[in-house]
Order: C-alpha cells, then sequence, then structure tokens
C-alpha cells in the first residue's frame, strides 16, 4: 500500500500538459513552484479544469460502496467476493485499517484539496490577474473543497479527519466529526463570501456540469446548497433553511436542477455508473430488491430508475447466494453527467428543516412537492415530528437513492435508525463509520518516531 505522504497528499495532483512551461529541468515532471510563483492565466485556467476533474475521482467507489453499506445495492462482483463479503460484513466482518476497496473514500476527496490548495496559492501569488477576478478562483476553490472534505468526514464519522493539509509534511491533527463539520461550514462561508466579490462573469471556464452556475453567482448558489447539506449534518436547521435561501433551491422548481460530473470520452472518462441494459455482465451494482418491495404503489421514481431485467443477476460469491432482477437505469449513455447536489435534496432538506423547527404545513407542503412529482397521492399522515421525520427519510430514500453522498446510509446513522437497513436476505451486518487507513496510521507512526 502507498505511504500517505505520497498518495495523499501530493502524488498527481497537477496536470500541466496544456501549459508553456520555461526552464523546467524536468518537463515531465515539473514543480509545483512553476504555477504557485507568478502563473499565466492559462496555467491557472488548467489549475482549475484539473480541480474540477480530480474532484470526480471520489464517485465510483463511494457511490458504489456507500450505496452497499445502505442497501441502495448489491455490488455484485462475480471475479472477487470481497465487494460482497467485505462490503455487506458477512459473517460479522467489520471495517479495519486494510479494509478492501475503500482507499479512494479517503485519498481521492484530499488530493482534491490539495489540488485546490495549489490553485488558492498560485491565485494569491500571481499578477497575471487583477485582484478583482481572484475573488472567484478562491470561492470556487474552497467550495470544491468544502465538498471533498464532507466525503472523508462521513464515512470516517468519530474517528474524526484532518482540516489542516496544506502542509503535507506536517499536517494538523484529527478533529472530532463535530469540528469537522463546523470546520467545513466555515470554509464554505469563506467561499461564499469570496464568490460574493467577484462580479458577474468568471475569468475561468468551467466544464458543461456547471451549465447555469458559470457565473459568480451561480457557484455561489452552489455553494450554499452544500452549506445546507452540511447544516442538517449539525442539526442546524435554522442555517439550513438560511442558506436554501441563497442557493438554487425552488419549491416549484425542476427537480433535476443542480452541478454535476461531465463525462465524455477518451481522454476524459466514461459514467462509471452507467452500464448496459439487460447486458450479460459479471460485475454490476444491482438494485436491492427491498427498493422496489417496500416502494409505494405507482411511485414514478421506482419506473423511471430502475430496470427490470430479462433474467436476474445472481451472485454466489459471498457467504450466501444473492440475486437481483433489477439494475439501474438512470444513465442514458456512458457520457450522461452525474449530479451531485439536485433541487430535489433542496427541497427535502427544506422539509427535514421545517419539520424540525415546528413549521409542521411548511414541511407537508414540500413532501407534497416531491409525492406529486412521484405521481403519489399527497401525505395524509400525523402533523408531528416523528411522523414527518419518518415519512422525509422515506422520501429521501426514493428520491436521492445511489447517489454519491450515500444518503441512506448517513441519512439512517443521523437518526438513530441504522437497525432498519435490511440485512437478512444478505447475511450481513451494518456499519456505522470506516476505520482509518492503514497507510494513514503508519504515516502517524513514522513521524512519531
Amino acid at each position: 500500500m502507498k505511504n500517505i505522504s505520497t498518495y495523499l497528499f501530493f502524488t498527481g495532483l497537477i496536470t500541466l500538459t496544456s501549459c508553456k512551461l520555461n526552464e523546467i529541468p524536468d518537463p515531465n515532471n515539473p514543480s509545483i513552484a512553476v504555477v504557485t510563483e507568478n502563473a499565466s492565466s492559462g496555467q491557472l485556467q488548467t489549475l482549475v479544469t484539473g480541480l474540477e476533474s480530480r474532484s470526480e475521482d471520489y464517485l465510483s467507489a463511494t457511490t458504489n460502496a456507500l450505496g452497499t453499506f445502505g442497501r441502495d445495492i448489491w455490488y455484485f462482483n462475480n471475479s472477487d467476493s470481497r465487494n460482497i463479503h467485505f462490503w455487506l460484513g458477512q459473517g460479522g466482518r467489520k471495517p479495519d485499517a486494510n479494509f478492501y476497496g475503500v482507499e479512494g473514500l479517503y485519498s481521492s476527496p484530499y488530493q482534491a484539496i490539495k489540488q485546490a490548495n495549489i490553485l488558492i496559492t498560485a491565485v494569491q501569488h500571481t499578477s497575471a490577474i487583477p485582484e478583482n477576478q481572484k475573488t472567484a478562483y478562491l470561492g470556487f476553490a474552497k467550495t470544491i473543497q468544502g465538498y471533498q472534505y464532507l466525503i472523508p468526514a462521513n464515512t470516517q464519522y468519530k474517528n474524526g479527519i484532518r482540516i489542516s493539509v496544506s502542509d503535507e509534511s506536517n499536517p494538523g491533527p484529527f478533529v472530532s466529526y463535530e469540528e469537522a463539520l463546523k470546520a467545513i461550514r466555515a470554509l464554505l462561508d469563506e467561499g461564499y463570501q469570496d464568490l460574493n466579490k467577484s462580479g458577474s462573469t468568471l475569468s475561468f471556464k468551467l466544464s458543461s456540469g456547471y451549465n447555469g452556475f458559470n457565473t459568480p453567482q451561480g457557484l455561489a448558489k452552489v455553494n450554499r446548497a452544500l452549506a445546507a447539506r452540511v447544516a442538517i449534518y449539525q442539526k442546524d436547521w435554522q442555517s439550513a433553511l438560511d442558506a436554501l435561501n441563497l442557493s438554487f433551491y425552488q419549491l416549484e422548481g425542476e427537480l433535476n436542477t443542480g452541478p454535476a460530473h461531465p463525462y465524455g470520452g477518451p481522454p476524459e472518462p466514461f459514467n462509471p455508473l452507467y452500464y448496459v441494459l439487460n447486458g450479460n455482465l459479471s460485475t454490476l451494482p444491482v438494485v436491492h430488491p427491498s427498493f422496489v418491495a417496500d416502494a409505494l404503489p405507482g411511485d414514478r421514481r421506482v419506473t423511471n430508475k430502475i430496470f427490470v431485467r430479462s433474467n436476474p443477476i445472481i451472485s454466489t460469491v459471498g457467504t450466501v447466494p444473492l440475486s437481483s432482477l433489477y439494475q439501474d437505469q438512470r444513465w442514458t449513455s456512458n457520457t450522461t453527467a452525474i449530479p451531485y447536489i439536485r433541487n430535489e435534496e433542496l427541497i427535502l432538506i427544506y422539509a427535514e428543516a421545517s419539520a424540525q423547527l415546528g413549521h409542521f404545513p411548511d414541511a407537508i407542503k414540500a413532501i407534497n412537492r416531491i409525492r406529486t412529482a412521484a405521481n403519489l397521492p399527497v401525505y395524509t399522515g400525523a402533523s408531528n415530528l416523528d411522523a414527518l421525520i419518518t415519512e422525509i427519510l422515506f422520501q429521501r430514500r426514493y428520491s436521492l437513492w445511489f447517489e454519491p453522498a450515500g444518503h441512506r446510509w448517513v441519512d439512517l446513522r443521523r437518526y438513530n435508525r441504522l437497525s432498519e437497513i435490511p440485512v437478512s436476505s444478505d447475511a450481513g451486518t451494518v456499519f456505522t463509520q470506516l476505520e482509518r487507513p492503514a497507510s494513514e496510521i503508519n504515516w502517524e507512526e513514522f513521524h512519531k518516531k
């Protein structure tokens, strides 16, 4: 396994092939100083493009692993039993420091965070762009960092994470989950303030994943959407509503509105969640049968998201045979973009925060926006906190199924309901968190000597 100082903080963090580099002793391995000391506008653009690309690297491993932990899916890999045996916790297995297949949930976000730090340093030490254009770069970088920190924070949970990592040879201490969320909120707030100082246009280009958000004001709305997500993890309900009011939240708006990770052809990667429908596949994230079985009759989210195969996919590599007749059909091709936060989630955040603050009519109005969009009748249950939270969690399960944030696993943990995750059919267990990677532990021990 790679040493953490190699893969976590430094390796592969910038790609400068499109920049003109002068007087570089080794053009195949340009130093970071090339772009952190009076970078050109072209080099800054390359750093922005690289940051956006790097910020997608977490997606495949994170979505599949957290989807499995929350039983949105089973990740069938008939050539390797570990995606079933380990990830489902069969035989009472629990995550350890060398747990299979989850290293990227920790390392990939920190690589993006480091890339953002390089961009921040480059912007602060260049004269190629005027001062009044620098804040947009800074706001974008901090917004991405806030999102990326949230991935290890939610997977490490009570283990805590490092926030101070700008000095890769001397990173800061681990902080608690609560302190990490506080720091993430503060970082997002800084980014929001930067974006609000950035005029009406960006001096850099973003991919098509940010269409509709490729202005300082648009990025500020994305920033506030992420802040609202963090606020509900903190149980700071009023701050969640305040952030929503400054985001792209619209109660009656298009549910799928939001920024996305774009995909294309080589040299860009393909959509990692796309699989040929009804294909003869040995590796496939199959829909957990309970997702279909527990759905309300006529729920359009099931018919829109789930493809019914001609024959089930069967896995026999784990402790018990597993079978699913269903696969994900959300992605029309291998170049379809994957949103990482959407208006549908924001509506559900509004519902949850409103319910927690005792604004039950507002919560029910938001619930009914989701239900009617899904072709379901309006909510007729009790108007009390417990009933409304149960309903909101149910709607989050179907609206946010198998999305990159691993919502179901995180949501049920937030409400001490992990016991609701069905494990009887897979002979598994439910995890509360992952363990700190061995490479991180080894690095820490090495530097104590």
